[in-house]
């Protein structure tokens, strides 16, 4: 695994993208979201509290279909794109008085989970947009409690094939920053201390009627996060070509003449195992871990 995955994003550019707070919840990764809900079948301990981490962007609909499948647990919203965020989803997913709801269920709780404090962490198309994926990875391992899991989506490589080919045609920079192959973050979550990670992908086609749609689309899931990407505004004229290509270009035979691109979506799912600590002459464990330890029955090594 490389050190410096994702090899190209700009963290100033990703910082300003993940402060802007959504109207809605993309399409897509209310789809998403929906999928990887269905994949909690497979879950046989449901969770006594679970997190959603950043769930305006991540999918209201995709937290309130979470929150149906575990309606015993107790929820924590974490949503850390900036103060306006958080107070956005405090409304968002505040009980109303008048909701049933209200009265059969814990209000959820908003922030950084304690450490160790929920037996699920949800995160929904967020990671590819992460300048220091590690870093977030390792945060989530820290919320979670021992043998607690975590689940992720996010998207893969071969997003955008089409465009990023286009933009190659007529030699301009890259459309986007490169995204991560899933068996790196497999490697970067076993890094982070989780066990027997768990990857899969699947390839979703999203067409458009017009280039105008599509570059509305495109607007709502993201941006241009590559260092090297055009380095000024760009002009009416511009946009004129750009749209005329993606007409000419993408037009897909077996969607009718639609406008098509691709979405490869990665999904993922590892555990969190008992701490192990090698004893040495001097050795420090957090009060957390050890708790677990004892928790368990285990003894330290020798």
């Amino acid at each position: 695994m490389s050190e410096h995955l994702p090899p190209t994003i700009d963290p100033v550019a990703a910082a300003r993208w993940h402060a802007m707070v959504p109207e809605v919840s993309p399409w897509l990764h209310e789809e998403v979201a929906q999928r990887m809900q269905e994949r909690l079948q497979w879950i046989v301990q449901a969770p006594q509290a679970w997190c959603d981490w950043d769930p305006l962007r991540g999918g209201v609909q995709g937290h309130g279909l979470v929150g149906q499948h575990f309606e015993q647990a107790a929820s924590h919203i974490t949503e850390t794109s900036s103060p306006a965020g958080e107070a956005l989803a405090r409304v968002r997913f505040a009980k109303p008085w008048w909701s049933p709801a209200r009265w059969s269920a814990a209000a959820p709780r908003f922030g950084v989970p304690p450490e160790g404090s929920v037996q699920m962490l949800w995160s929904n198309m967020a990671l590819h947009m992460a300048a220091d994926p590690q870093a977030l990875i390792t945060q989530w391992h820290r919320a979670l409690a021992v043998d607690g899991y975590l689940m992720f989506s996010c998207l893969g490589p071969d997003t955008l094939r089409e465009l990023h080919a286009l933009y190659a045609e007529l030699g301009w920079p890259a459309a986007g920053h490169a995204m991560t192959d899933m068996h790196d973050w497999g490697d970067m979550l076993v890094h982070a201390g989780f066990a027997e990670p768990v990857m899969d992908m699947e390839r979703i086609t999203l067409t458009f009627a017009t280039p105008e749609r599509l570059l509305q689309e495109l607007r709502g899931l993201g941006r241009n996060l590559h260092p090297q990407r055009f380095p000024a505004l760009r002009g009416r004229h511009w946009r004129q070509r750009l749209e005329e290509a993606l007409a000419q270009r993408l037009a897909d035979p077996r969607h009718e003449g639609q406008l098509a691109l691709t979405f490869e979506v990665v999904y993922g799912h590892a555990f969190k195992p008992a701490p192990r600590v090698r004893v040495e002459g001097s050795s420090a464990v957090s009060l957390q871990d050890m708790r677990a330890m004892l928790h368990a029955g285990r003894t330290l090594p020798r």
